[in-house]
């Protein structure tokens, strides 16, 4: 690796022969706690500079008590590790949160062990990647005919229609909702993981009075609509049990008590904002690397939908986009890490849109690479308790629509500009328009 380098330019211009010509580095001294930075695109070069310089760097906050940022592979994966040391239970944003309203929104993601085993195994058997690969058929149904509908267009929005639709009526038929509900759930989820973005919701957390909505999950009205339907169904299935998810969480948990009103209600709203959202971004992004490289997508054009390259293909682009930026940790007792003193109530954010560019694990981490062999990414998380739940459902969607697109398509361009999420927490692309020549 390169010298380090203290100024953006030289560092641009020291790495410049690992960095695919297409890739875009962005600003090497950008705020990362800033919304619209990722606007712009994921600030690569800035996660460069402190992997080289200060991969345990403390940066300030204007409206926070500031938090050390962890942008090393090897260290990113001590500290999903070590629970005990850096603890969930506060919060996995930068958000600073009362007890009371940490008590009132905390969802399985924000507990540690034992309290996050006994809620992952309610659901965790619909995950599993037997599991999975038995609804393959079914996704694959689903899958051609939203690919259908639109390539049928000629050109289209690929997030709204095609990346948006699939993630949601397959979580629809895993809960067991209307699939008439599906787009409504959408704009809710949409709205809760996109608190940030004035597309998506008119209480954007950092531009509007927010206050009234504390106690409810990501600040927002929309967790009170969720928390309305969950009620309802719950309602339905305690009248009339099935097998699906929303049965599962109103069983009995491991410890023989019941979820509460308030856990199954935060839990419902964690599957609609969590389960829609990063599998559509992923799939954009996936989408977006193959137009940049046509002569990729006539490779996997060629391969049949079983052939391994499908596996590594699907791998890479989860690496590539790591959609979910971030996950905050707070110390519980000092630490030391690479010579600096962590302290208890710190918080931590290990970055895994870091983690995965680090050439000390990936190598030529700015090329994107379909026939990537190793490729232990963090786009679901890696090490530790918080490996996401729906992985195996998540590579299986992108997968499988992909393969559905690119079978109905000779060609397929970028037809205007993208547009990004704004948003320092899940780095998407939420607009990408495409024209498509069918077969």
């Amino acid at each position: 690796m390169p010298e380090p380098a203290d100024d953006r330019t030289t560092l641009k211009e020291a790495i410049v022969s690992l960095i695919d010509p297409d890739f875009v580095m962005g600003d090497a001294h950008a705020d990362l706690t800033s919304h619209d930075t990722y606007t712009r695109g994921v600030p690569y070069a800035t996660f460069e500079r402190l992997r080289r310089q200060d991969p345990v760097c403390w940066i300030d906050e204007t409206d926070g008590n500031g938090f050390w940022a962890i942008t090393k592979y090897r260290d990113i994966i001590d500290v999903s590790r070590d629970h005990q040391t850096f603890t969930s239970s506060l919060g996995i944003r930068l958000e600073e949160m009362t007890p009371e309203e940490t008590a009132a929104r905390s969802t399985m993601m924000e507990t540690d062990p034992p309290e996050h085993t006994r809620l992952r195994r309610l659901v965790s058997k619909g995950f599993t990647r037997r599991k999975v690969e038995s609804y393959e058929d079914q996704i694959r149904e689903l899958a051609a005919g939203v690919v259908e509908t639109a390539v049928a267009k000629g050109q289209f929005d690929f997030v709204t229609d095609i990346a948006t639709q699939l993630p949601m009526k397959m979580l629809g038929r895993l809960m067991g909702t209307p699939d008439e509900d599906g787009d409504r759930l959408v704009e809710l989820g949409d709205a809760l993981l996109g608190n940030t973005d004035p597309e998506f919701t008119d209480h954007v957390v950092d531009l509007t009075d927010t206050e009234e909505f504390r106690m409810v999950p990501f600040r927002s009205p929309a967790a009170i609509e969720v928390f309305e339907y969950a009620r309802s169904q719950a309602a339905a299935r305690r009248e009339h049990p099935t097998g699906d998810i929303i049965t599962q969480l109103l069983a009995e948990t491991t410890d023989g008590d019941p979820l509460t009103e308030l856990e199954f209600n935060n839990f419902f709203t964690l599957l609609v904002a969590a389960a829609n959202d990063t599998t559509r971004y992923t799939m954009t992004g996936g989408i977006k690397a193959l137009l940049e490289r046509p002569e990729m997508i006539r490779r996997l054009q060629a391969a049949d939908d079983d052939d391994e390259l499908w596996i590594s293909a699907i791998d890479e682009i989860l690496r590539w986009t790591s959609v979910t930026t971030h996950f905050r940790r707070t110390a519980t007792t000092n630490v030391e890490m690479r010579g600096k003193t962590i302290k208890a109530g710190d918080k931590v954010l290990i970055y895994f849109v870091s983690g995965d560019y680090d050439d000390e694990q990936f190598e030529n981490p700015y090329h994107f690479n379909i026939d990537r062999i190793s490729n232990d990414h963090m786009a679901f998380g890696r090490g530790g308790p918080h490996l996401c739940l729906g992985a195996w459902l998540a590579r299986m969607e992108v997968r499988v629509t992909l393969q559905e697109l690119l079978k109905r398509i000779d060609r397929i361009e970028q037809s205007g500009p993208e547009a990004r999420l704004r948003s320092n927490f899940i780095a998407g692309i939420k607009h990408l328009p495409v024209t498509v020549s069918p077969k």
